[in-house]
């Protein structure tokens, strides 16, 4: 006979009626009790059913009131489904009235080519570090071009420092930032801009301080090691019950929160060794919720395996997630504007590397990784170009470096301006890091705020260990000092001044380009040509769609090269110089239209790029 998982939805959730239900996965325990402490104290036992769950129905649980799970008469613990937790990971949780008023609904969501994504960490995006505070900024935002907001994981984490990626209460949202109430204005008001919200979720691991789910049932396993400790338990004993929970997490952010998609953080952490996998599962609920609903939803998967079968459909052999982030484009990009070739950058640094990215997402598909020591990687040439997200920088590539350098401490003004270029007119999603757009100049390091000394200095000695491979000078600065999260906070009034005005302008303007252009609005694989020439350091894009054709130019080298563009049959017309003054660069030199010969040749400034889109015929 097979056992049903019950219905009943985990965690305490308020009934419009005076009564509170309670449910939580306990096998470890024998007997479970709900202790509400404020605004009253009661003792309500709950009752025992199959595989270990544990329910209650109580009567005069209203909003706000606070409790714990006590475990056996001994162990008090916050509820690992807690909605709230307002005193911290270590205090009790808080019963909310998931009521809100919605008034997105005509909003059903963006088609996912249409994104151009802003990832923005809440407590450094503002001086107050919170949802609220972000509202001001959402008009900047949509008049910059971008389509989709997308938070780092917002997810319970200890103290009011952390990155995010060490939440120990999936559900709850991060109480410093403003609590459930504060993320659903923010979202609310996205959604009345046009903008699309993405949340970062993290089911590969649980954050070392306050984790009390060790304490109810066997999430984890230790048949498995992560980078981060241990795995979860996604295909041991009784990881149905643990898919459950983070399935109903995943669900209860599209359905609760209006999120219209979930990035889901280093897929290549999840260990899942069975023949129906936790993310084939969770893509298939996922798509089911949002067909139920009727708005789009999308799951968007980071991966460093270079594994395309995240998002091939299920009848493909794949596991049916939406796209992709490729780290190979933004490692041939860095490399080439960078020149370093420490760590992963070893095995980056050619312009063949940044072709092979335009032409099919993955630079490497089966050949020898020397960082790795192996093989490494599949072809992505199957997965289409809108599955695909690529960066010139995002919070990884910026804070997992020894100082959180931005790009604009380590190239060029000109370096800065073809990152740029590259990332929003090539084929594929493209994602902005919060302030990128304007050089912000703040570091974005590591930071936490445990209270645990052994783990801090835990973290310390790691981040240290993670930095070795790379010949990086100096010690990377402390992530429990409270100056390096007050460092990484944003500064916009840099926007006014002249460099970063002008290289506000260009995103602006190169996003306007991508949206307006046919050939560029396009994003296919199949309707562009990519040629790189490794001496020259030059880099010629062709797009075309419908007629329409543009030929791009990226001289990536430290020296003015001549370039010979494809421009077949018809006038072609300047539509961008960097190197226009209006863009801060030496002035341009380039003719405005280009004749009708086959080909035709342009001298291109050091870092400089152009764009030229052939004439229609009327």
């Amino acid at each position: 006979m097979t056992r049903m998982i019950p219905a009943v939805t985990l965690g305490a959730t308020y009934l419009n009626d005076g009564h509170c239900s309670f449910c939580v996965w306990a096998p470890l325990a024998q007997q479970v009790e709900v202790h509400i402490v404020a605004p009253r104290h009661e003792l309500a036992p709950m009752k025992r059913h199959d595989q270990g769950y544990h329910q209650a129905i109580i009567q005069g649980v209203q909003p706000g009131s606070r409790y714990y799970y006590r475990l056996d008469g001994s162990k008090e613990r916050p509820d690992p489904a807690s909605r709230f937790q307002p005193e911290g990971v270590h205090g009790p949780s808080q019963v909310v009235n998931p009521s809100f008023a919605w008034d997105d609904d005509c909003w059903f969501g963006l088609l996912l080519r249409d994104y151009v994504l802003y990832e923005l960490h809440v407590g450094t995006f503002t001086p107050e570090g919170t949802f609220d505070a972000v509202i001001p900024r959402l008009d900047a935002l949509a008049w910059l071009g971008i389509t989709a907001v997308e938070l780092m994981p917002v997810s319970q984490f200890p103290g009011n420092r952390n990155w995010g990626y060490d939440g120990v209460f999936p559900f709850a949202v991060q109480d410093s930032y403003g609590g459930p109430e504060g993320l659903k204005r923010l979202v609310n008001a996205c959604h009345r801009k046009g903008l699309a919200v993405v949340l970062d979720v993290v089911y590969n691991h649980l954050g070392p301080e306050g984790n009390c789910l060790v304490d109810y049932g066997p999430y984890l396993t230790d048949r498995y090691r992560t980078l981060w400790g241990s795995a979860i338990n996604f295909d041991g004993p009784d990881s149905d019950h643990v898919r459950r929970y983070f399935i109903e997490n995943a669900l209860y952010w599209i359905t609760e929160f209006h999120v219209d998609a979930l990035r889901l953080d280093a897929l290549h952490g999840i260990v899942d060794m069975s023949p129906d996998p936790f993310l084939k599962q969770l893509a298939s609920r996922a798509s089911e919720c949002a067909q139920r609903s009727g708005r789009r939803a999308y799951l968007i998967a980071e991966s460093d395996l270079n594994d395309p079968r995240l998002a091939r459909l299920p009848e493909l052999g794949g596991y049916g997630l939406d796209a992709l982030w490729n780290d190979d484009f933004h490692h041939s990009l860095h490399a080439l504007l960078t020149g370093e070739n420490a760590g992963y950058y070893q095995d980056f640094g050619c312009m063949q590397h940044l072709v092979k990215a335009f032409q099919q997402g993955f630079v490497y598909s089966g050949q020898y990784s020397a960082h790795r020591r192996r093989r490494h990687g599949v072809s992505s040439r199957d997965v289409p170009a809108e599955r695909l997200v690529v960066f010139a920088q995002n919070h990884d590539q910026v804070g997992n470096r020894v100082q959180g350098e931005r790009l604009s401490q380590i190239i060029s003004f000109e370096g800065l301006k073809l990152a740029a270029a590259v990332t929003l007119l090539s084929p594929f999603i493209p994602l902005i890091f919060m302030g990128e757009e304007y050089g912000e100049t703040a570091p974005f390091a590591y930071f936490v705020s445990h209270s645990d000394p052994h783990l801090v200095e835990a973290v310390r000695s790691g981040r240290l260990q993670e930095f070795a491979g790379f010949r990086w000078q100096g010690d990377p600065p402390d992530p429990q000092d409270e100056a390096t999260f007050h460092r990484a906070r944003l500064d916009h009034s840099l926007q006014s001044e002249a460099h970063h005005r002008a290289l506000l302008s260009l995103y602006k303007e190169l996003i306007r380009l991508r949206k307006e252009l046919p050939p560029l609005a396009h994003l296919s694989k199949d309707t562009l040509e990519v040629v790189g020439y490794e001496e020259e350091k030059l880099l010629i894009v062709r797009r075309w769609c419908d007629g329409a054709e543009v030929v791009m130019a990226f001289n990536f080298g430290h020296a003015a090269t001549s370039a010979v563009l494809p421009t077949p049959a018809g006038q072609w017309r300047k539509q961008l110089d960097s190197a226009d003054q209006q863009w801060h660069g030496r002035g341009s030199s380039l003719p405005e239209t280009l004749g009708s010969a086959a080909k035709a040749t342009i001298t291109l400034d050091p870092g400089a790029f152009t764009i030229y889109v052939r004439e229609q015929e009327t």
